[in-house]
């Protein structure tokens, strides 16, 4: 009886190891007739704009290629960088002051949506995020492929954070059944990437576009939602062989980044308080179970407890593998990765309690 205890981290596991197995990936596809726009919202990126913005403009196999950045009340050159690196091939675009009830990044996606206007498909990208030169046709032929209106290809993230950053994938491909997100209609049903969206354009007007999520922190995801909401579908794919993401490159600034949002990536489901504590249980304690046990000569609960830290570390394996990320020995921390994640979720709570939460000089 004690051996069935492990059964929540055996389908844990098991269930990372099919969606690692059934994710969808790029790599199909060398070009494209449609009419693409790439999108690029900016503000003070001028420390890291250059390789992104190189990237974009070496994509090939995209003839009707278009081009659009938004510089969003940037103090630090970021519009003059863009102009010296781009010239006359990008539509360099003065973003209009933040409306009453918006927040910042809709703000400027939708912007750029409404300057692409004769664009098939919209690709949003992030500063950070760098693509190889065939990525942008891959990832179109991808989604259509797919049939869906919305493809998040996620990049390899790099950069500071290895005990972290690898969570965001680890949390969708454990919990979150990948080919049953693809076919329901749920809109709870839902995750997605902000640092590469891909979307179709008329999809994205019958979700209502940004303006449907202006008050959304985590706007990627709330637009996923929409798009569900209006009758589309969306589909998560790796694409790590295509695109890398220096999301963060300080401690401070990945603290400031996972306190603003963190609060927010709750949604409706259960209580966070829960969720944390569920995480801490099945993760975080069995290693210092292990250890409790052995120590008081309790050789088979501290066999089980082993085994229940053995498979988390699995998980965390499969997932890393999966996705382009490091596996070892970082598998082996999952979990100081859970109880850095558990802090950090009780620091952006009581942040957002206070009304303290500012990200990039703006208030949340």
């Amino acid at each position: 009886m004690t051996w069935l205890i492990l059964l929540p981290w055996l389908a844990l596991t098991a269930h990372t190891a099919i969606n690692a197995a059934l994710l969808r990936r790029l790599g199909q596809g060398r070009e494209t007739k449609e009419r693409v726009a790439v999108l690029l919202p900016l503000r003070d990126e001028a420390d890291r704009l250059t390789p992104c913005l190189e990237s974009v403009l070496a994509q090939r196999g995209v003839p009707h290629l278009t081009i659009h950045v938004l510089d969003d009340g940037s103090t630090d050159g970021t519009a003059e960088l863009v102009r010296s690196i781009a010239g006359d091939k990008v539509n360099l675009i003065t973003g209009a002051p933040l409306p009453p009830g918006w927040l910042g990044k809709p703000h400027a996606c939708q912007q750029l949506a409404e300057a692409a206007a004769d664009a098939d498909i919209l690709s949003f990208v992030d500063a950070d995020v760098v693509l190889t030169p065939d990525a942008l046709a891959e990832a179109v032929t991808l989604l259509r492929a797919l049939d869906v209106t919305l493809l998040s290809p996620y990049p390899k993230i790099t950069g500071t954070g290895r005990l972290l950053q690898p969570l965001l994938q680890w949390s969708w491909l454990t919990f979150l059944p990948l080919r049953a997100m693809e076919r329901s209609r749920r809109p709870s049903l839902a995750a997605a990437g902000g640092q590469w969206l891909v979307v179709d354009r008329p999809g994205y007007e019958r979700a209502g576009g940004h303006a449907a999520v202006r008050t959304e922190i985590l706007e990627d995801i709330a637009l996923a939602r929409q798009v569900k909401r209006s009758g589309g579908r969306i589909a998560l794919a790796d694409a790590s062989g295509q695109a890398t993401c220096r999301m963060y490159t300080s401690w401070p600034g990945l603290k400031a980044g996972y306190t603003k949002s963190l609060w927010a990536s709750f949604g409706s489901g259960p209580a966070p308080a829960f969720v944390v504590v569920l995480l801490l249980l099945l993760y975080a304690l069995p290693p210092v179970a292990t250890l409790t046990s052995a120590v008081l000569g309790c050789g088979a609960t501290a066999l089980v407890a082993l085994t229940a830290y053995l498979l988390g570390v699995t998980g965390r394996a499969v997932t890393a593998h999966a996705t382009g990320s490091r596996v070892w020995p970082d598998a082996l921390a999952h979990p100081v990765s859970i109880v850095l994640f558990a802090w950090l979720t009780v620091r952006s709570f009581t942040l957002r309690r206070q009304s303290r939460l500012t990200w990039r000089g703006r208030a949340l």
